[in-house]
């Protein structure tokens, strides 16, 4: 007697036509619950632009940006925006690689979430030179101009990285979009939707020889995309580490900030799935199977972000450099130490609550691990950038840093921005990959699906190639 084990989905209970009618549900008219969240949104964005335009008029210095401190909340919340996007490219891009079936329902909330979080991460430098009409200054310009712009500078290694992240992931998620936005092209009824979809569509008709090259080329993407998981944030890691300033001239910096940055991924996607599996009863995909492996993939990357911890701590201690030491007892025991005990506790201790199986299996419980762990790794940034500097090599220069209330409020309305382009894409995007989804489904044998008690029959009369995703 053959053994049915649990599939990636809900077990045997999903055809084709489901999978198309819940993809298309996500685009229908919202309710009231949705235009509330985006409503809320859209006013975090709004109090955003009014600190924005305050601190325009009044200058950079209604920031609490001082010297020694020139990098406070504004650099914290970009390398925080840049992390939360790598979480997108791991779980789309590697592991179409790896050819893991548990990616298909998941991925393209992954993607998205990378498009809006480093469009959210590029307001930040912008925001940060205090005059944001000469953000061309960011740019490698040739010095003919006699601006001031330094080529040479490691900051401009953010601009080729993060521009070349945006437009790499942009392109994968636009090109991954394409079969789904023709299925939403044929389920239209709106004309201004049916002709925007028909746009972007791209004329796809469902050939073979067209899914010949778009597997082909979404493949290609993928190989592309997966060395800048590892690249982008290592380039943001040595903006620091390339300094001599104490607690940053450090060689694990790259590796550190790539772990860090793949378990604040991780984590923002569990915390916009959780509610959004809720809110649109996508509960047949985005199963337990899916939260468990996204459960140990966090646990390994928090076990790896504490192994970082340690090894700084331990390099500072071990080296004897006067400076090292001082400025990481510092965030333990001086000013910064609720900031430190803060990142330490939701990004290392709190997560190994997910050793325990039944916690893994609890959603509420996953959900507010993620919680503490997004707000943790905006502490880990905060706590490597300012009491660095705060507490550099000379004691006359010691000056601690304060958040002003325009900087709280453009932190806030980022939050405000990224949400507003997710709540706004699940409305006018197909959140699932419908194409994707069919992959792991066995085909339609008969016009109704199997009762309860069929499945044993049903798994019989599979044909042989399919029996083994099934066994999955």
């Amino acid at each position: 007697m053959a053994t049915v084990t649990r599939s990636v989905f809900h077990p045997f209970v999903k055809g084709y036509d489901d999978v198309n009618r819940d993809s298309m549900r996500l685009l229908t008219k919202p309710g009231k619950g949705y235009l509330l969240l985006l409503g809320t949104a859209i006013g975090l964005v709004g109090l955003m632009v009014l600190a924005e335009l305050y601190q325009i008029a009044f200058g950079l210095g209604m920031a609490g940006l001082t010297n020694p401190v020139g990098w406070g909340t504004f650099i914290t919340t970009f390398v925080f925006w840049v992390g939360i996007g790598h979480a997108g490219t791991l779980i789309s891009a590697i592991l179409l690689l790896f050819r893991a079936a548990w990616r298909q329902s998941i991925y393209r909330f992954a993607e998205a979430m990378t498009v809006f979080a480093v469009l959210t991460a590029g307001l930040f430098p912008i925001i940060h030179i205090g005059r944001p009409w000469f953000f061309y200054w960011l740019l490698p310009l040739p010095s003919e101009r006699h601006i001031w712009p330094n080529v040479r500078s490691p900051l401009e290694w953010d601009v080729f990285a993060v521009t070349t992240y945006l437009t790499v992931s942009s392109t994968f998620f636009f090109i991954g979009l394409i079969p789904d936005l023709a299925a939403a092209r044929d389920a239209a009824t709106v004309p201004w939707r049916k002709k925007a979809y028909t746009i972007l569509a791209l004329g796809w008709r469902g050939t073979e020889r067209e899914w010949k090259h778009f597997t082909r080329a979404y493949l290609f993407l993928a190989a592309l995309a997966t060395p800048l998981v590892l690249s982008v944030h290592s380039v943001v890691s040595w903006d620091f580490a390339v300094s001599l300033v104490p607690g940053w001239h450090t060689t694990i910096f790259a590796p550190y900030f790539v772990a860090g940055a793949i378990l604040s991924g991780v984590a923002m996607v569990v915390t916009l799935m959780v509610p959004v599996r809720k809110i649109f009863h996508l509960e047949a995909y985005f199963t337990d199977l899916h939260f468990d492996r996204l459960a140990k993939l966090l646990l390994l990357t928090s076990c790896i972000v504490g192994y970082a911890y340690a090894t700084e701590y331990f390099m500072a201690w071990y080296s004897g450099e006067l400076f090292e030491k001082d400025v990481f007892w510092d965030r333990v025991t001086g000013d910064y130490w609720w900031a430190g005990w803060s990142m330490i506790t939701f990004n290392a201790v709190i997560p190994q609550l997910l050793w325990i199986p039944k916690i893994r299996a609890n959603l509420n419980a996953f959900f507010l691990i993620t919680i503490f762990v997004n707000i943790g790794m905006w502490y880990e940034r905060f706590v490597i950038i300012v009491p660095s500097l705060a507490h550099s090599h000379e004691p006359w220069m010691f000056l601690n840093y304060h958040m002003s209330w325009t900087e709280a409020s453009i932190l806030m309305g980022s939050f405000g921005w990224f949400f507003m382009w997710f709540l706004l894409f699940l409305r006018f995007l197909p959140g699932l990959s419908i194409a994707e989804i069919k992959e792991v489904l066995p085909p339609p044998l008969k016009h109704h699906h199997p009762a309860e008690g069929q499945l044993e029959n049903y798994y019989e009369e599979l044909p042989t190639e399919h029996k083994e995703v099934e066994r999955r």
